[in-house]
Order: structure tokens, then C-alpha cells, then sequence
């Protein structure tokens, strides 16, 4: 058989392949494994891998990253120059549209002026220029003021326990509330409503004393006990019965914010001191206590607003106290005389010679009006008096004093001649506050209408 039949048969292709397989296996170059020769540190290097794993699809994160921000780039810079201007300039407009609002926000909070709180020297004093805002003391100012309203008063006496009712009748009261410092509290209630009302009643006053429970202020001394909060109060009879609800009454003088006429001079609008030869403007724009009118005035009539300070711990005449002293001579008196008897030197005296008629003080922070109508005394050639002078008022826009005739000179009042002195707002040291003081000199222009109407 020859050599070429021979690999023709299937026994010499058989072993062919095998050498070819054999050769091939010898030829390649052989790896040995990490694991085949150190089993330890095999396991230790697969240990390293799984632990680093994440920092490298962080790596693998930040290649790909990087790879879309260049495509980007070159995106960008693929595109035509109009594309990029108008690119710059949408960007452009978006700042200015993004910082409008900011700069008109910016713009607003400067113009809205930070709320006006209660002087912090004062307050440490127990002397309020404006209203608590909190602890007690704002709890206690929040109970002080006026309530009016109807009950139903028993006409009879019960005479047993039954529940059987009792004749009543409807009674209008008014209430006046003070606090007296550290939760203690006065009133004074009144049949017929409160002063100034067609049908007040001084000779039924009753006097009420009492305490607050937390917002609840519970006042005893009649018939009845009061349950008072900051909108309304309730009577309660003996039994325990409601009698009826009184809510709180805000009162404004019917003069407040008169307009001078046309030929009064304005001596005060809450812009400067130049009708006055001593003044100073408060930290709010009010013209403070101790400001002496720079015109020597003879018969006028006179306008002015005026607020007194929260006092609670102080009594008398240590509590609120001012005073517009007419010519230097005559006092008519400022003092926080709310929820109190009518007194010589109260709030509308003509002071330590005449009480007023009614005390018409509201309660303190209250804006409150003075309109004082004022005639000089008379003097002859000789110097003796011929004419004492007179003096109408009103608080609040009641008449308290009725042209009545001055024998001489009032308080600390100067002595009496024929030359004027000068009007002046007194400074007893306490914080009161004026505004819209006008005076109409009669000597010049006569007025039929006065005081004014708002």
C-alpha cells in the first residue's frame, strides 16, 4: 500500500488530528493562575476586588460623564455664531427676569417701616408708650376698657328655692374697667350707660374690685358678681343665674381729626416745632410733654389730641399726668383719670378749683381731645382786674366746664396781669403725646362753630 493510500484510510486521519491537537496544545504558551499557586492570596486579591468594585463604576461613572460633557462641548461649538448669540442673549434675559422679583422684594421690605413697639426704658419703669405685646402686663391690658349693654335686673326678691322665674326688667349698664398692677383690677358700673350717654346715671355708681385667673377677670362688691374677658362680660346674680352679656365699646371723640379753618394757625401737624419757643418731637412724630406756644394769645380757641401713657402701677396724680396751662396761669388738667369719681384734678378740672361736670376720660393709649375755649381776664388802666377770665371745655367732645370764671390763677399757675404769657403743654415727667394742635385767635377771626365737627 503506498504512503498516499494510506492516509487515505480513516485510521492515519484519525491519528493526524491527533497530532495536529497534540502540537497545537505544546505550541501555547500556558497561564497558571493566581489561585492555582497560592490559594490564600488568591482569595485575598477577591477579597481587594469586591471591596473596590464600587470606587470603579464611580471611576467607570465619571469616564462616561466626562465623555458626554466633550460630545456636548463640541456640540456647542458646532454651532453657527446667530445660534450663540441668541443663546447669550436668552441667557441674558432669564438673569434679568430671575432678579427682578428679588430687587422689587428688596425694594418693598425697605419701604414697609418695622412696627413700632413700646419704649423698652419705659417699660422698665411699669410705663407703657404703646400697647403690651406680651407676658401679663399685655393680659391685663386687654382687660381694661369700657362694656355697655342691657340685662335683666330682678324687680322682686326670690322667696323660696323653686325655679319658678322672677319678674325682670331690662336695664341698660355701663362698665368701666382699670387695672391697678400685678392682675388687680377697679370698676365702676352705672345704671343708664356709661358718662357721656343720654341716659348715664352717676348716683347709681357701683364700685367693683377684683382679680384675673389666667384671661378671666372676675370682679365682686354688688348684687352681682362680673366674669370680664377682652370682648365681653357677664353678670352673674347670687343664684348663679347670667343676668345678661355687656361687650366691649371702643369710643372715638366726635372732634377727633378736625381740620383747622382756614384762618387758624396750626401749631402742630407732626412736621415741626417753629410755633413753639421750647419743643421736641418724639422718636413716633408726636409732639412731647413741656412745649411752650411761641404766640402770646389772648381769647382763642384751642385743638388738640392728646395720648397718656399705661400706668398700672401708679395712682393719682403720678399716672398720666400733663396739663395745658392757659396764658402760663390757668390749668386745665391731663391725667389718666379713667374708671374713677370725678375729682378737682382729674382729667378735665380746671385744676384743685373745679371738677369737671362729667369724667369723660377714655382708657389710656387712647387717643382723647381737648377743645378749650378760652377769654383773658380784663384789666384797666390802673392795673385792677375789671373782667376775671373764663374758660369753656370739652373732653372727648362733651362739655365738661360751662364759661366758667377764673378767680385767679389755677395750681402752679403765674401771677395775674394785664400781659399775656405764653400757652404751654405741661411736663409733669410723664409720657403723654400730642398731636393736631391748632388755635384759632378770636382776636383776629371770630368762629360760630366751635368746637369742630369731624
Amino acid at each position: 500500500m503506498s504512503f498516499r493510500k494510506f492516509l487515505a484510510t480513516p485510521t492515519p486521519r484519525v491519528f493526524t488530528g491527533l497530532l495536529t491537537l497534540c502540537l497545537t496544545v505544546s505550541l501555547t504558551p500556558q497561564t497558571v493562575s493566581a489561585q492555582e499557586k497560592d490559594p490564600v492570596a488568591a482569595k485575598k486579591s477577591d477579597d481587594s476586588k469586591s471591596e473596590g468594585k464600587p470606587a470603579q463604576e464611580k471611576a467607570e461613572k465619571k469616564a462616561e460623564d466626562a465623555s458626554k460633557d466633550v460630545k456636548a462641548a463640541e456640540k456647542k461649538n458646532d454651532k453657527p455664531a446667530d445660534s450663540k448669540a441668541d443663546e447669550s442673549n436668552e441667557k441674558e434675559m432669564t438673569d434679568k427676569a430671575a432678579d427682578a422679583p428679588k430687587q422689587e422684594a428688596t425694594e418693598e421690605s425697605k419701604e414697609q417701616p418695622s412696627e413700632p413697639k413700646p419704649d423698652p426704658t419705659w417699660v422698665e419703669k411699669g410705663v407703657w408708650t404703646l400697647p403690651p405685646t406680651d407676658g401679663p402686663a399685655a393680659v391685663d391690658f386687654q382687660l381694661i376698657g369700657e362694656y355697655a349693654g342691657d340685662v335683666s335686673i330682678a324687680t322682686e326678691k326670690k322667696t323660696d328655692d323653686s325655679d319658678a322665674s322672677k319678674p325682670s326688667i331690662k336695664q341698660r349698664y355701663g362698665i368701666q374697667i382699670r387695672a391697678i398692677g400685678s392682675g388687680e383690677f377697679e370698676a365702676l358700673a352705672y345704671e343708664g350707660g356709661l358718662p357721656g350717654d343720654e341716659k348715664f346715671d352717676e348716683a347709681t355708681q357701683l364700685r367693683l374690685i377684683g382679680r384675673r385667673n389666667g384671661e378671666t377677670l372676675v370682679l365682686s362688691g354688688g348684687p352681682w358678681a362680673l366674669f370680664a374677658g377682652p370682648e365681653k362680660c357677664r353678670l352673674i346674680n347670687f343664684e348663679g343665674d347670667s343676668l345678661g352679656e355687656l361687650p366691649r365699646v371702643i369710643r372715638t371723640s366726635p372732634t377727633m381729626g378736625a381740620q383747622p379753618p382756614k384762618e387758624a394757625l396750626v401749631l402742630f401737624d407732626g412736621k415741626n416745632t417753629d410755633q413753639f419757643s421750647k419743643a421736641r418731637i418724639a422718636d413716633e412724630g408726636l409732639l412731647a410733654q413741656g412745649a411752650n406756644v411761641k404766640w402770646l394769645l389772648n381769647d382763642f380757641d384751642l385743638h388738640l389730641e392728646f395720648r397718656i401713657p399705661h400706668m398700672p402701677g401708679k395712682q393719682g396724680q403720678q399716672r398720666g399726668n400733663s396739663g395745658v396751662y392757659l396764658q402760663s396761669r390757668y390749668e386745665c388738667q391731663v391725667l389718666d383719670s379713667f374708671g374713677t369719681d370725678r375729682v378737682f384734678n382729674g382729667l378735665g378740672a380746671l385744676y384743685r378749683f373745679k371738677p369737671p361736670r362729667l369724667n369723660m376720660a377714655f382708657p389710656p393709649l387712647t387717643w382723647q381731645t381737648y377743645d378749650i375755649r378760652f377769654t383773658a381776664a380784663r384789666f384797666g388802666a390802673d392795673g385792677k382786674k375789671l373782667r376775671p377770665a373764663h374758660v369753656t371745655s370739652w373732653v372727648n367732645g362733651v362739655k365738661v366746664q360751662d364759661n366758667v370764671a377764673l378767680p385767679g390763677p389755677t395750681g402752679a399757675g403765674k401771677a395775674e396781669e394785664a400781659l399775656p404769657l405764653p400757652t404751654l403743654l405741661q411736663d409733669h415727667s410723664d409720657p403723654v403725646r400730642f398731636r393736631n394742635v391748632w388755635v384759632l385767635d378770636r382776636g383776629i377771626a371770630a368762629s360760630d362753630s366751635f368746637p369742630p365737627k369731624n
